[in-house]
């Protein structure tokens, strides 16, 4: 098994559309899109955010590619009612497109495995992530190997 990372940082789901035909390989099974974060940061409608993320998912589809979509919970700063529109909107997409959810890419990653800034992961914080995700993939990989 081959994994090829794909991400940009500071990308926003308008990126990852913009970069998705040519940033996911033809050769690729499964796809994580773990997009959403900065566009929580900068205050994006998450109408606009889940356009975005279902056009990649419709274009990773027509390509036969696997999706297993990561979301994000807001921190409790940002605005309740944004906060539950945002969530949601992971929830809805994996729904309606069947996908595999990862609820939350930052599960616990508290305060102490986060880098200066308060959001993102430092090293320990991304073996959480790591963790967290391995046995999502792992029976992700199974799935797509029954159906070859």
């Amino acid at each position: 098994v081959l994994i090829r990372a794909a991400g940009v940082s500071g990308d926003t789901t308008a990126g990852g559309l913009a970069r998705v035909d040519f940033s996911v390989q033809p050769d690729t099974t499964i796809c994580l899109v773990a997009l959403g974060g900065n566009d929580l940061l900068q205050g994006v409608d998450p109408k606009v955010t889940r356009a975005n993320l279902e056009a990649i998912i419709t274009r990773l589809n027509r390509r036969h590619i696997r999706v297993i979509l990561a979301g994000l919970k807001p921190p409790p700063a940002i605005g309740r009612s944004y906060a539950q529109e945002f969530t949601a909107l992971y929830a809805n997409l994996a729904r309606t497109h069947h996908l595999t959810l990862y609820p939350d890419l930052l599960a616990g990653v508290g305060p102490g495995l986060r880098q200066r800034d308060g959001l993102h992961p430092n090293a320990q914080g991304a073996q959480v992530i790591a963790t967290g995700l391995a046995p999502v993939i792992t029976t992700a990989l199974k799935g797509s190997k029954s159906k070859s």
